[in-house]
């Protein structure tokens, strides 16, 4: 059984715009579990059409059930294949992405379409869908469950980590996208101190 999400999202911005804050939407505030990302192919068709492949090394954390999934010493990164197509003629981007480790544990592929809207000018039709899957036995549906959670999660940074490229483009940055950056930022600290304080060990109780 595989996990499918589908969210349709109006951009209210110029498809010449929305491609080039594409390229350009690392690094952002709302990615920092972005390391890298590398171009290891590009190739310009006679039709015109863009054909890219990056590859992009992420880090997420894990909560503690499924520290036990992974052997000691494995490495925590993941490791992402990036496929897109532009296409100038038609006007779209067609993003293809998928995990090359950690798969038996997880699998997600993403698809994303970037159409210019022919209803509503200066706009951009995003169509995003997901698969996820797991090859865990006796977990997979729990595994698949998280993952569809967190990735519910981090396309929503996703799309703040656009708005912020195309802000930079225009030459400003919307203090609501700053406000939430902080706000973000501020929530991990609050979580990793919670984490530091109940490791802290307790003094035992001394009896006289």
């Amino acid at each position: 059984m595989v996990k499918y999400f589908c969210n349709n999202t109006d951009i209210r911005s110029m498809w010449d715009h929305v491609v080039s804050a594409f390229w350009q939407r690392y690094p952002n505030p709302f990615s920092t579990h972005v390391l890298t990302e590398d171009v290891v192919y590009r190739e310009v068709t006679v039709d015109h059409r863009l054909l890219s492949r990056r590859l992009l090394t992420k880090t997420n954390r894990l909560p503690r059930w499924a520290e036990r999934f992974f052997p000691a010493g494995m490495s925590r990164c993941v490791y992402i294949v990036e496929d897109s197509i532009v296409d100038p003629i038609n006007r779209s981007l067609t993003t293809y992405t998928w995990n090359l480790n950690h798969t038996t544990l997880m699998l997600v592929e993403e698809r994303c379409v970037f159409r210019d809207s022919g209803e509503q000018p200066a706009t951009t039709r995003l169509k995003r869908e997901a698969w996820i899957s797991s090859s865990i036995y006796g977990f997979s549906r729990p595994i698949q469950e998280f993952g569809l959670a967190r990735f519910k999660s981090n396309q929503v940074k996703a799309m703040k980590g656009l708005e912020y490229a195309l802000s930079n483009l225009q030459g400003e940055t919307p203090q609501r996208l700053l406000r939430d950056a902080v706000k973000d930022t501020s929530e991990k600290a609050k979580e990793a101190a919670k984490s530091l304080a109940s490791a802290v060990p307790q003094k035992p109780q001394q009896y006289v």
